[in-house]
C-alpha cells in the first residue's frame, strides 16, 4: 500500500507514544504498563483487583504479571476487601503513592506540550474521531462477530 491506513497511523503514534512513555518511566526504573496501573489505582480508597483488569484494558494473565512486579518492587499492597471477603483491594504504598504522582506528571506534561502545538479545534476533531473508531468497534460495525455470522 503506498498510502497510509488510519490503521498505521493509530498504530505508529500509539508504538512512539509508548516508547517515550517507556523511556521515561525508564529513568525510575519502572514501565508505562506500571505507571498507567498506578494512575488506575484509587490512591485513598484503593481499588478492588477485580475492577481494575476492565478498568485498564489488561487481559488478566498482563494485569497479574503486573501488580506481581509492582508488588515485589513495594509499590502495592493487597489486602482483603473489608467490603467483601472473597476480593482484594490493592493499595498504594507510600512509595506507590510517589510514583503515582511521578507518572501523573509525565502524562500530564504531554498533554500540555500537545496542547500548546495543536489547536482546541483540532484536538475536539480528534477526540471525537478517536471516539467515533472506538464506538463503531465496540458495537461491532466493522466486523461482526461469528456468532452473529451463522
Amino acid at each position: 500500500m503506498r498510502e497510509k491506513t488510519i490503521d498505521y497511523v493509530l498504530r505508529a503514534t500509539w508504538i512512539a507514544v509508548a516508547k517515550m512513555y517507556n523511556e521515561e518511566a525508564g529513568k525510575k526504573g519502572s514501565t508505562m504498563a506500571t505507571g498507567f496501573a498506578l494512575l488506575n489505582i484509587d490512591p485513598e480508597e484503593g481499588t478492588p483487583s477485580t475492577s481494575l483488569g476492565p478498568k485498564m484494558g489488561m487481559e488478566a494473565t498482563s494485569l497479574s504479571r503486573t501488580l506481581r512486579a509492582m508488588e515485589d518492587k513495594g509499590l502495592i499492597v493487597r489486602k482483603k476487601n473489608p467490603e467483601d471477603g472473597r476480593s482484594v483491594l490493592i493499595q498504594l504504598t507510600e512509595f506507590g503513592r510517589e510514583m503515582r504522582e511521578f507518572s501523573k506528571g509525565v502524562v500530564l506534561r504531554f498533554d500540555e506540550v500537545v496542547k500548546e502545538a495543536i489547536s482546541e479545534e483540532d484536538l475536539k476533531t480528534f477526540n471525537n474521531v478517536a471516539n467515533t473508531i472506538m464506538e463503531m468497534i465496540n458495537n461491532k460495525k466493522i466486523y461482526k462477530s461469528e456468532t452473529s455470522l451463522k
